[in-house]
């Protein structure tokens, strides 16, 4: 379970798997356990790197003012240390937003692109969302906030058919949480993501997938994306929300996948 300085900031990773570097990138939660559904598929291509961003899970929590482009900075200081110069990168949802950062400020570090459930920029659905979801972790506290989330990461039907373990899984969370002014600083660095004026600089292989039933990161988000990027290809899922990776993974693992091996 290492972890390696990044210069002001100790940052928790993972590797498996031998083969051209894939960086997975999760979301706002910010573990890269996330990943857990994808690690085991594309380890056996890929040397598969997930990490814990700054500021949430075994990773440094910062008192600073995050933004993604920090975020992003991050990523290529963990690559630096790790000795990756160029990698293939899969961005979940906040993921997602700091791949679209390096694609479009250091290009060279990119093999290719999968924007994973993301957002080009902030529209009234994305600002009243997480708008509600930062006052209710202040308002409210952890618990309340991981409790409305989960409305909207998965869906209705599954949801119901996982109380015990949403239960168990949130008990966990609150545990090892960052302290509530990280997180919320957090949100409002997603709140400030915006790349649509530079969407069209993108030129290294691109995948945009998104799952149909997205409450979060809604499929017109990434329809937006896919139409911007030079060449991007565009993959709707039937089902899974915006956990899809994680609920639906054998469809995910197929689409990411192929796109993967074929530029191997």
């Amino acid at each position: 379970m290492p972890t390696v300085s990044i210069g002001d900031a100790e940052i928790y990773y993972e590797e498996k798997g031998q083969g051209p570097p894939l960086m997975l990138v999760p979301g706002l939660a910010g573990t890269g356990a996330y990943f857990i559904s994808q690690v085991p598929e594309f380890s056996r291509d890929f040397r598969t790197i997930v990490h814990d961003h700054r500021g949430a899970g075994r990773s440094t929590y910062s008192r600073i003012r995050y933004s993604v482009e920090q975020m992003a900075d991050d990523t290529l200081r963990l690559m630096d240390v790790l000795g990756v110069d160029a990698a293939h990168f899969v961005g979940h949802s906040t993921g997602g937003a700091i791949g679209q950062v390096i694609a479009t400020e250091h290009p060279e570090r990119l093999r290719s692109l999968v924007l994973s459930a993301t957002w080009a920029g902030p529209d009234p659905y994305f600002r009243r969302l997480f708008e509600s979801r930062r006052q209710t972790l202040l308002d409210s506290g952890v618990e309340a906030y991981l409790k409305a989330s989960s409305l909207v990461q998965t869906t209705p039907r599954w949801v119901s058919e996982n109380d015990e373990f949403l239960t168990e899984l949130h008990a966990v969370t609150i545990a090892s949480s960052a302290p509530v002014e990280i997180m919320a600083s957090r949100i409002d660095a997603i709140l400030k993501h915006d790349r649509r004026h530079r969407l069209r600089q993108i030129r290294v292989p691109t995948l945009v997938i998104v799952a149909r039933d997205d409450m979060i990161t809604p499929a017109f988000y990434s329809e937006e994306l896919a139409s911007a990027i030079p060449g991007a290809k565009l993959v709707v899922l039937e089902g899974g929300g915006h956990f899809s990776p994680a609920i639906q993974s054998t469809p995910y693992n197929a689409a990411v996948g192929a796109f993967l091996r074929a530029l191997r």
